[in-house]
């Protein structure tokens, strides 16, 4: 059986502005709440990309839906007490733990956690950096350049990549990184250096 098509909306760039505009506010309200708490976080993932690529040119930065945000496993009780209080419901599903915006909140509208020093999945090359690797931002913790890069490339999936090749766009990741990387690492960004339009 076919699955009817989906019902489309009108065309509404004002829908685009405001799905943005609900990204910034959680992870603004999360990154708040962990904060107030005391618990050392970082910011990763997409959003850490956008927000390394807007410091050389804002002009290139790429939207992302996915709020990522980098915890110690000793840390995920009273974080999970934070998020509570600002309106985050945690559920864990295969082993990924997710804070949902509000009781009946969507997977795609919720704060995905990775838990630092840990693998993300069995297969990966190496663990999850530290909480330390990070710089503050004007309004949370970001995971620093390094960091990212190592945590993209480790991942290695075909949106990683595009994000590692935003990086190379403006300038903060070239040829040199190749001996800045783990070794384990190094094919994978010599991939994308070698393919710079993917």
């Amino acid at each position: 059986m076919t699955a009817a098509p989906p019902k489309l909306g009108p065309f509404d760039l004002e829908r685009v502005f405001r799905a943005v505009d609900k990204i910034t506010e959680r992870l603004n309200r999360a990154t708040a709440a962990l904060d107030a708490a005391g618990i050392p976080y970082a910011v990763i993932g997409g959003n850490a990309v956008a927000n390394w690529v807007s410091r050389i040119d804002e002009s290139m930065t790429r939207f992302t839906k996915d709020v990522d945000i980098l915890l110690r496993p000793t840390d995920l009780d009273i974080a999970e007490a934070a998020l509570t209080v600002s309106g985050f419901h945690k559920r864990a599903t295969l082993g990924i733990v997710a804070f949902h915006d509000g009781p009946e909140g969507k997977s795609g509208d919720a704060i995905h956690v990775v838990l630092a020093g840990q693998k993300v999945r069995p297969g990966y090359l190496l663990p999850a950096p530290d909480v330390e690797e990070r710089e503050r931002g004007p309004n949370y913790f970001i995971l620093n350049l390094d960091a990212l890069v190592r945590m993209k490339l480790t991942s290695n999936r075909d949106h990683d990549r595009t994000h590692i090749r935003d990086l190379m766009r403006v300038g903060l990741v070239d040829e040199t990184w190749l001996s800045r990387v783990p070794c384990e690492l190094v094919e994978r960004l010599k991939y994308c250096l070698d393919t710079p339009d993917g």
